[in-house]
């Protein structure tokens, strides 16, 4: 694919993921959406491999699901209460159809099948951008709808937290276990979303910046296999000793940046009450815990790295500008400080 094609469809996806933040008509949002959906196709499938091509044409298939409900939803609330608006949605049926609907567009849990098979046969660059960009419209409009069903969010995001940690037990597959992450990530964003829709802006920003920052260590590392890590302290020693901390961010241990905000949103749980939410979110977050802990104990300390002799790179120089990574990991490791006055913030 020639670099003018390419920029085409980037700016395609930029300006449909605009249009969706700028609209506040339900139509202008859908099709919104759409354009970003029909821009990463041909993206997937520029290196035209079969098990790309078989993967776009379920990212498709599942969109197009998606994307039916979505609209039959918001045509069933023009019925039911002649609103287009995208606040105004206020009846239970439309409602709960829009958030399935947007539920599947980004992979939540239990409409979540799609996600670690399609990523898993994408390259790391466009698996970067379905993980997070594809995430920005759906998420937005889910943050716009009035909680009429709170429960449902709740419901979604605690199956989300399950399936999300136990997906990822005995995956050898790098792209596949950041798949499963990424629904465990979005189900914690759901759950912020039922309780106070600020504090799932402040988990989505975090989840962003941890992802983008674990891709582009993978990316700079050529890494695709669990194996492939073993023997990343001869290509790239100080990305090897970074990645620890990246993981464990990912994984909510503190004093890493992803601590904080687990640790709001179960505070916002316990106040509500909601106890038995709290305690079942952060039991099984530690599904996810688990398999981050694989990776950088077993991969990283432990394992052989049984490669031949002269067929891998030895300390090569990185092809690529490392001052976006070296940045992301600084964000991703030491943000923790900044915990007081982001709380200050929400509850002003």
């Amino acid at each position: 694919m020639s670099p003018i094609t390419m920029s085409f469809f980037h700016i395609s996806l930029g300006l449909g993921t605009m249009m969706t933040f700028a609209s506040n008509h339900w139509f202008l949002a859908w099709m919104g959406i759409e354009i970003n959906t029909l821009a990463l196709i041909p993206l997937m499938v520029q290196n035209p491999h079969p098990r790309a091509v078989e993967a776009s044409t379920k990212y498709f298939f599942a969109q197009a699901t998606a994307s039916a409900m979505l609209l039959f939803a918001t045509l069933l609330n023009s019925i039911l209460t002649g609103e287009w608006n995208i606040p105004l949605i206020s009846h239970p049926a439309p409602s709960a159809l829009c958030i399935l609907a947007l539920a599947m567009k980004i992979g939540l849990a239990p409409l979540h099948t799609w996600l670690p098979e399609v990523i898993q046969a994408l390259d790391l660059r466009t698996s970067l951008i379905l993980s997070t960009w594809q995430k920005l419209g759906p998420l937005y409009l889910m943050y716009q709808i009035p909680s009429v069903s709170p429960n449902l969010f709740l419901l979604l995001g605690l199956l989300s937290i399950i399936v999300g940690g136990l997906g990822g037990f005995n995956q050898v597959q790098l792209r596949k276990i950041v798949a499963y992450s990424s629904i465990a990530h979005l189900g914690w964003i759901a759950i912020a979303l039922a309780i106070m829709p600020p504090l799932a802006l402040l988990a989505l920003y975090v989840y962003l910046l941890s992802s983008t920052t674990l891709f582009l260590s993978l990316m700079a590392l050529r890494a695709k296999h669990i194996s492939a890590l073993a023997i990343s302290w001869a290509k790239a020693p100080t990305f090897t000793a970074t990645l620890p901390f990246i993981l464990l961010s990912l994984g909510g241990l503190p004093p890493l940046t992803g601590f904080m905000p687990k640790w709001l949103i179960l505070s916002a749980l316990v106040k509500e009450p909601l106890t038995l939410v709290a305690v079942l979110a952060a039991l099984s977050s530690l599904l996810s815990l688990y398999y981050y802990l694989r990776l950088f104990y077993a991969s990283t300390l432990t394992m052989p790295p049984n490669n031949p002799p002269g067929t891998l790179p030895w300390r090569l120089k990185p092809r690529r500008n490392t001052l976006i990574l070296a940045l992301t990991i600084t964000a991703t490791a030491a943000l923790l400080p900044l915990a007081p006055a982001v709380l200050t913030y929400l509850t002003w």
